[in-house]
């Protein structure tokens, strides 16, 4: 199911665009939408979904060191 995420950025006075550009990007990579994104770009077993966090917990608990 898709819902509709929609970004609204006001240009403040004496803003650039290039510093409005980074504020969009910005809110855009807070939100976790591209992240959402690739993650559903295609489909994942549970099996492998659970192997992946595995995978990824222990390459985080080998550089947290």
């Amino acid at each position: 199911m898709w819902c509709v995420i929609t970004f609204e950025v006001s240009v403040r006075e004496g803003e650039t665009q290039d510093s409005l550009l980074r504020r969009f990007q910005r809110m855009v990579q807070m939100s976790g939408v591209l992240r959402e994104v690739k993650a559903h770009r295609y489909f994942l077993s549970k099996r492998d979904a659970a192997r992946l966090k595995v995978k990824r917990n222990a390459r985080r608990r080998r550089v947290g060191r």
